[in-house]
């Protein structure tokens, strides 16, 4: 089984309500070879929310205590971050999953990408909180950007 982010597959729970629909990615939730997720909703977000990046590092920092996830208005959302990386990593275990597919540039979900923390759209290498977690528990980890490149290795997962 793969677990994918939930805005990949159609659902409407980014940040700001909408989806990143990946088609490839919906077929394989359709053949019953994935199992959508949200993070953020799992950590206690509603849609839509305020958007937020790390600040002070990345994902590996936040585990750590040595960086936070704040809101674009100063709030700290940390802890709703981070239990959702948990109850990702929960599920992860649960299914035995092979891999997650995972949105880029999130805070939680980015997987070699994030935003840079000053809200003015630039990005950075880094990994979201959920992909730290998840890498940390030797799940593999891919993103919507990467999984074109894999897509048979993943097909027959």
């Amino acid at each position: 089984m793969i677990l994918v982010s939930a805005c990949l597959v159609g659902f409407e729970v980014r940040y700001n309500g909408t989806h990143c629909l990946n088609e490839k990615l919906q077929q394989l939730l359709g053949d019953n070879k994935a199992i959508a997720v949200c993070p953020e909703i799992l950590g206690g977000f509603s849609t839509p929310r305020e958007p937020a990046e790390i600040i002070g590092g990345n994902g590996f920092d936040v585990l750590e205590g040595r960086a936070k996830v704040i809101e674009k208005s100063g709030g700290d959302v940390t802890e709703l971050y981070m239990k959702g990386a948990y109850v990702t990593l929960q599920k992860a275990q649960d299914l035995n999953a092979k891999a997650v597919i995972l949105k880029e540039f999130s805070p939680s979900c980015g997987s070699s990408m994030i935003y840079n923390g000053t809200f003015e759209n630039k990005q950075v290498d880094g990994v979201g909180v959920t992909t730290a977690l998840l890498q940390r528990h030797g799940i593999q980890v891919f993103s919507e950007e990467s999984f074109s490149d894999g897509y048979h290795e993943l097909d027959k997962m």
